[in-house]
C-alpha cells in the first residue's frame, strides 16, 4: 500500500504508525487504511443512507447515555450529538467511504463512523480536524460501545426502514391486481394445470389470486420485521457488556427507542447468543426470497398469458413501453416482467449468500455481517423498486383479449368437467376423445348423442359461472 503523504493532508496515527489522511476529509487513519485494504465492490456506505442515518443514530443514543451516566464531558457530547443529528439530516454522507465488502466483522465501518462524527464535532467545539486529543473517535465517539454491537444494531435499524418501505411497494402492486381482479371479473377464460388445459375460471379470479399471495407476503414480512427489534447493544464485544457502565445498555436502548421512534424495540435476553446470531437476517433473507419467487412465477404467468399476440396465448395484453427489436419492426416485448424475473434471480442469489454467511460464523462472533448487511439492502432495494415499478408500467395498464378468451372457453374440451356429474365420467372421457379428435364442442356433441339438450347444457354451465 503507498503511504506517502498527500500534498494537502494531516498527519494521523494507528497501531501500524503514521500515516497522511487528505486534509479536506471526515475520516481518518482507520478508514484511509481501510478505503486502500477493501476496494472489492465499489458499493461505498455513502450507497446505503439509510444505514449510515442507523449508524448516526446508534452514535447518538451511545453519546446521549454517556453523558447521562456522567462517563462523558456534556461539552464533547452535545458536539457529539450535533455531529449525528447532522449525519442523520443527510449531511457528510460522501465521508462513508469504506466499501460494503470489508474484512474484521464490520470494524472498518464503525471506525468510519467514529471518525466522522469525531471530527465534525470537533469543528463544532472550535477545533481543527484530526486534534484528537481534544476529542477522541474511540475514546469519546466510541465510548461504552464495540463494533459487535454498534454495527448489528445499525444494521436492523436500517433494515426496519427497508422494510417498511418494501412493505408499501408490495401494497401497492396487491392492490394493482386486486383491481384488475374487480375488472376481470366477468371475462371467462380456460384455466391451466401442467400447462394443460383444465377447467373454466375467470381472468378475474387469476388476478385476485395473485393479490391473495401479495397480501400473504406483506404479513410475513411484517412479521420478520418486528424480529429485527430484538438487539445486542450495551453487549460490547461478545455479550458480555464488558466496558460498559451499569446502567448504560438500559439507557441506550431508550435512547435508540426516542431517536428511532420504534418503541418495540428490547434487549436480547441473552446478549451472548445475541452477538454471535444471525438468525434473523436469515429469517428476513427466507421472506425477501419467497417474495421474489412468487414475484417471479407471477411474471412468467403475464408473459404467458400475453405471449404472441398471434402464435401465443393473446389473452391479455402488457403496457407497451419500449420497441422490442432492432431488427423485426413492430414487435413489442415484457420487457417490465422480464425485469422483475431478474430481481428474483439476484435476490434469490443474495439469500444463498446470507446463508452461507451466517453458517459460516465461529463462536461469539459471525465476521461476516458485512456481506450479509450488503445482500440484504440490495435485495429490499431491488425488490422495493421493482414492486412499484411492476404496478405502476405493467399490471395497472393491462387489458383482456375478451374476443380470443371467449372464444377459447366455448372451444375448450375443459367444458365437460362441469357436465361430467350429469352425464357420467365414462360418457365424459368418450366425448373428450371426440372433441379432441374431430375438433368439435363438447356441448354439441353431448347434444347429438342425446344425453342432455342444449338448455341444459346452458344452465349447467352457466350455474358454473361459465357462459357460451
Amino acid at each position: 500500500m503507498n503511504t506517502s503523504t498527500p500534498a494537502t493532508a494531516r498527519l494521523e496515527h494507528d497501531l501500524l504508525g503514521e500515516l497522511g489522511v487528505p486534509s479536506d476529509v471526515y475520516y481518518g487513519v482507520h478508514t484511509t487504511r481501510a478505503i486502500a485494504n477493501f476496494p472489492f465492490s465499489g458499493v461505498l456506505l455513502a450507497s446505503h443512507p439509510d444505514f449510515i442515518r442507523a449508524l448516526a443514530i446508534v452514535k447518538q443514543a451511545a453519546a446521549m447515555a454517556n453523558v447521562e451516566l456522567g462517563l462523558l464531558d456534556s461539552r464533547k457530547g452535545e458536539a457529539i450529538i450535533t455531529a449525528c443529528t447532522e449525519i442523520r439530516e443527510g449531511h457528510l454522507h460522501e465521508h462513508f467511504q469504506v466499501d460494503s465488502i470489508q474484512g474484521g466483522a464490520g470494524t472498518s465501518t464503525n471506525m468510519n463512523t467514529n471518525e466522522v462524527v469525531a471530527n465534525r464535532a470537533l469543528e463544532l467545539l472550535g477545533h481543527n480536524r484530526g486534534e484528537y486529543d481534544k476529542l477522541h473517535p474511540l475514546q469519546d465517539v466510541n465510548l461504552s460501545q464495540s463494533t459487535n454491537d454498534v454495527y448489528p444494531t445499525a444494521i436492523k435499524l436500517a433494515l426496519d426502514i427497508h422494510t417498511g418501505r418494501l412493505i408499501e411497494s408490495v401494497s401497492q402492486l396487491r392492490k394493482a391486481f386486486a383491481q384488475k381482479g374487480i375488472e376481470f371479473a366477468g371475462v371467462a377464460k380456460i384455466g391451466r394445470t401442467q400447462l394443460q388445459d383444465a377447467i373454466p375460471m375467470t381472468l378475474g379470479q387469476e388476478f385476485a389470486a395473485y393479490a391473495v399471495t401479495l397480501q400473504e407476503d406483506e404479513m410475513r414480512l411484517a412479521e420478520a420485521r418486528l424480529l429485527l427489534h430484538e438487539l445486542n447493544i450495551g453487549g460490547t464485544a461478545i455479550g458480555t457488556g464488558l466496558n460498559a457502565a451499569p446502567g448504560y445498555q438500559e439507557r441506550v436502548l431508550e435512547n435508540l427507542r426516542q431517536l428511532s421512534g420504534l418503541s418495540t424495540l428490547s434487549s436480547a435476553p441473552d446478549l451472548i447468543e445475541a452477538t454471535q446470531d444471525a438468525g434473523v437476517f436469515v429469517q428476513l433473507s427466507g421472506v425477501l426470497k419467497r417474495v421474489a419467487v412468487k414475484l417471479s412465477k407471477i411474471c412468467n404467468d403475464l408473459r404467458l398469458l400475453s405471449s404472441g399476440p398471434r402464435a401465443g396465448f393473446n389473452e391479455i395484453n402488457l403496457p407497451p413501453v419500449q420497441a422490442g427489436s432492432s431488427i423485426m419492426p413492430g414487435k413489442v416485448n415484457p420487457v417490465i416482467p422480464e425485469a422483475i424475473n431478474q430481481i428474483a434471480f439476484q435476490v434469490i442469489g443474495n439469500d444463498v449468500t446470507v446463508t452461507f454467511a451466517a453458517e459460516a460464523g465461529q463462536l461469539q462472533l459471525n465476521a461476516f455481517e458485512p456481506i450479509i448487511a450488503k445482500s440484504l439492502f440490495e435485495s429490499m432495494t431491488l425488490l422495493t423498486k421493482g414492486c412499484g415499478i411492476l404496478a405502476e408500467k405493467c399490471v395497472s395498464g393491462i387489458s383482456a383479449n375478451e374476443e380470443t378468451l371467449q372464444a377459447t372457453v366455448a372451444n375448450s374440451i375443459g367444458l365437460i368437467t362441469a357436465l361430467s356429474p350429469r352425464i357420467g365420467y365414462d360418457h365424459a372421457t368418450s366425448i373428450a376423445q371426440e372433441a379432441l379428435a374431430s375438433g368439435g364442442r363438447v356441448g354439441d356433441i353431448i347434444v347429438a348423442r342425446g344425453l342432455m339438450d342444449q338448455a341444459d347444457v346452458n344452465t349447467v354451465l352457466a350455474n358454473n359461472g361459465i357462459r357460451i
